[in-house]
């Protein structure tokens, strides 16, 4: 009788009888994924965390247009939405370098001369933004009679923005917000290029070692496809408890019409 194999015996037979890709060697550096995905997992939302708190006193000022603050703001966000962000990356890892006086600074050996926080600097700044102006856009489109109906209540500008008009821009941005989640995971492929072992970078890396041809990055697609499921299906879930109450409401009649057949 012939011995029971392992699941690895059986992933070895298939790799080198039937199949083009080296699933042996996806398996033995499946580690090596993990720890890129938590690279990846760190930058995306630490950049959204931080870039999120930036932006929600921008977009306030932008909303309200405020003196010397708007047009600052609305300048900064012009730029890092009209460039790309490879091209921020690479400004604050190897432009910053350049002047002696950035290297001389108390930020530059813990901070500036790191990749690290270089990507993690230019992916905050990148979302927030874009976060700045799409939640301009709700807060400005909040609905008149709600804030009217604060300011008859008694609130001041300050309630009014804290009670009614961010928790109203928050729910309407959502949507928006979630592509900007996915828009940043997929941007953080950048941090590969200098020199962080994100999924990306560890993909690089399988296929420069053992001169593959797509193992390295079949195995990082499949892993940023399950991330980005995993994310979707949160911000689904978000939406619907959030937003449930501006999906159209069955009436009566149609109730009874469905009732009836």
């Amino acid at each position: 009788m012939e011995p029971e194999r392992t699941f690895f015996e059986y992933l070895q037979s298939f790799s080198e009888a039937k199949s083009p890709i080296d699933f042996v060697l996806i398996y033995d550096n499946l580690g090596r994924f993990f720890d890129g995905a938590l690279v990846t997992l760190q930058l995306t939302f630490l950049a959204l965390l931080v870039g999120g708190l930036i932006a929600v006193p921008l977009a306030i000022a932008r909303a309200y247009r405020k003196l010397f603050f708007s047009p600052v703001i609305r300048v900064y966000t012009y730029v890092f939405c009209g460039t790309p962000l490879l091209v921020q990356v690479y400004l604050f890892y190897f432009g910053l370098g350049q002047f002696k006086a950035v290297q001389e600074s108390f930020l530059w050996d813990p901070i500036l001369s790191s990749p690290w926080w270089c990507v993690v600097i230019a992916f905050t700044l990148n979302t927030a933004a874009y976060t700045t102006e799409f939640m301009r856009g709700a807060i400005e489109t909040t609905p008149h009679g709600e804030v009217e109906a604060a300011k008859a209540s008694g609130m001041s500008a300050l309630t009014r923005m804290r009670l009614v008009i961010l928790p109203n821009a928050f729910r309407r941005s959502l949507p928006a917000y979630s592509n900007e989640v996915i828009f940043t995971l997929h941007g953080s492929v950048i941090a590969s290029t200098v020199t962080l072992q994100d999924l990306l970078g560890v993909g690089r890396w399988l296929n420069g070692r053992y001169y593959l041809a797509y193992e390295g990055f079949l195995t990082a697609m499949i892993f940023y496809m399950a991330i980005v499921l995993l994310i979707t299906v949160a911000l689904r879930l978000a939406e619907k408890r959030l937003l449930g109450h501006l999906r159209p409401r069955e009436t009566s009649s149609s109730a009874a019409a469905r009732v009836a057949a």
